[in-house]
């Protein structure tokens, strides 16, 4: 069938328009002194786009200036880094999303000086030979919480298998039921387990595990009992566990994975979470524990017991597969630096302020942000809302508190929240009956007001 001339006509119209579109030479030429590479990826992505949105309709002309524009802003959105600052509005303390605990300024300088150049990481100064870089921290952890000795990994889902490695392969590890879980990423007990080499042996029950249980389970074969903290969630009701103190009299080592890391002291917030000196206390052979959850570090994998299991943790052949990393290192010495005074640690530690933020000190800064999306004309007031711990740790704890809530304005919260990544720095935060909350809590007052004029930016 022949087409009509109305077809043709704008088929003419638009072969004019693409003829007139430049070449990527003529456009790159116009970037100046930028890469050529960068320059002529930057030019086609234009260059297509603008072709694509003739061929649609979307865009009836060509200008050169516009595309040179649309290359320029490529060539800006390349170079900037995919790893970026966010500001956290959710009130989740340590948002596992958003990189977890946000470090002390103390480990940000630590960590930065020693990547700045070269350091003593794994050499002695006093005897100019080879070191180690436990070294570090060692003594820090040997005198935060009591233990004959310490090793640090890259995480704690690697001191977990180093640990059952070291101590169980190829002979069984009895864990309690109730304490098959699984963390984030689909990390099981019972892979971990089977990775190591060790043999699982389960005993008791979902709900209860008594230590009658234990003894039945431990024999010659025995090359470990491990205890894992229910850190993501909590069993009520009708249920009972074995005490530390007396698994640790079954005579055989025992391996407490107690999660988060709660080196804090007189901390009420922290009352549902194991502490690591009491595992030690207790006579643990070794006790694994996070660094970037509750102790605010940086990711790190913290194993602290008796000489002897840290020794053969320490010569395992994963040992040097999982060893961490020079900046991480840095940050977690001067984190633990910190809690050497722990009222200073409450004010320094980020993660430990955030527990413990008062009422007032939210309640202003809630109010900071109001009043400036107010002064503007958004419609926001000061709400009470629940903040979270997050990173899988107190899973029943709720911190209330004030909170900035905002109405989209016939936005739409979908799209608020779309606009609202797309900021520079981006904000995220948390959605209550069809209102943005902005929570204080993750924020300080120069964060907050980068906030609001976030918001103000994208109500525009």
């Amino acid at each position: 069938m022949a087409r009509d001339a109305g077809s043709r006509e704008r088929d003419h119209e638009l072969n004019l328009l693409l003829r007139a579109l430049p070449s990527v030479d003529e456009l790159v030429q116009r970037l100046g002194d930028v890469p050529h590479a960068l320059a002529v990826d930057a030019a086609r992505g234009a260059i297509e786009a603008h072709r694509a949105a003739l061929a649609s309709g979307a865009a009836t002309s060509v200008a050169v200036d516009q595309l040179e524009a649309d290359a320029r802003a490529r060539l800006a959105e390349g170079a900037r880094p995919s790893l970026r600052r966010v500001l956290n509005a959710t009130g989740v303390i340590v948002h596992t999303n958003l990189g977890r605990a946000p470090l002390a300024d103390a480990a940000v300088q630590a960590a930065a000086a020693a990547g700045r150049g070269y350091s003593n990481l794994e050499y002695d100064l006093e005897r100019g030979e080879r070191g180690s870089r436990q070294a570090h921290v060692e003594a820090l952890l040997r005198e935060l919480t009591g233990a004959e000795a310490a090793l640090v990994v890259n995480n704690c889902a690697a001191a977990v298998l180093l640990a059952a490695a070291a101590l169980a392969a190829g002979r069984e590890l009895v864990v309690s039921r109730g304490q098959l879980v699984e963390i984030g990423g689909s990390f099981r007990v019972p892979d971990v387990v089977a990775q190591s080499g060790a043999r699982l042996v389960e005993v008791g029950t979902t709900n209860r595990t008594r230590l009658a249980d234990y003894e039945r389970a431990v024999g010659p074969d025995t090359g470990a009992v491990l205890r894992a903290h229910q850190s993501n969630f909590r069993t009520i009701g009708f249920v009972e566990e074995v005490e530390i103190e007396e698994l640790c009299g079954l005579g055989v080592p025992v391996i407490d994975d107690v999660g988060s890391g709660a080196l804090a002291e007189r901390v009420p917030e922290l009352t549902d979470e194991p502490p690591v000196p009491r595992s030690v206390a207790a006579g643990c052979a070794l006790v694994c524990f996070s660094g970037d959850k509750l102790l605010g570090g940086p990711q790190a994998g913290l194993m602290v017991g008796t000489r002897a299991a840290i020794e053969r943790c320490r010569k395992h052949p994963l040992a040097r597969a999982l060893r961490i990393d020079k900046l991480s290192l840095a940050a977690l010495e001067a984190t633990l630096k910190l809690y050497r005074d722990p009222v200073g640690a409450l004010r320094d530690v980020p993660v430990l302020r955030m527990l413990t933020a008062g009422e007032a000190e939210l309640n202003a800064r809630a109010q900071l942000m109001c009043d400036g999306l107010t002064a503007q004309g958004v419609d926001a007031q000061v709400i009470t809302a629940s903040a979270k711990a997050g990173g899988g740790a107190l899973p029943l704890l709720e911190l209330s508190g004030p909170v900035c809530a905002v109405d989209p304005r016939g936005v739409g919260l979908d799209e608020l929240a779309r606009r609202l990544r797309e900021v520079d720095p981006p904000i995220v935060g948390r959605v209550r009956q069809g209102w943005l909350l902005l929570d204080p809590r993750t924020l300080d007052d120069d964060e907050a007001m980068a906030v609001v004029s976030g918001v103000l930016a994208v109500l525009r």
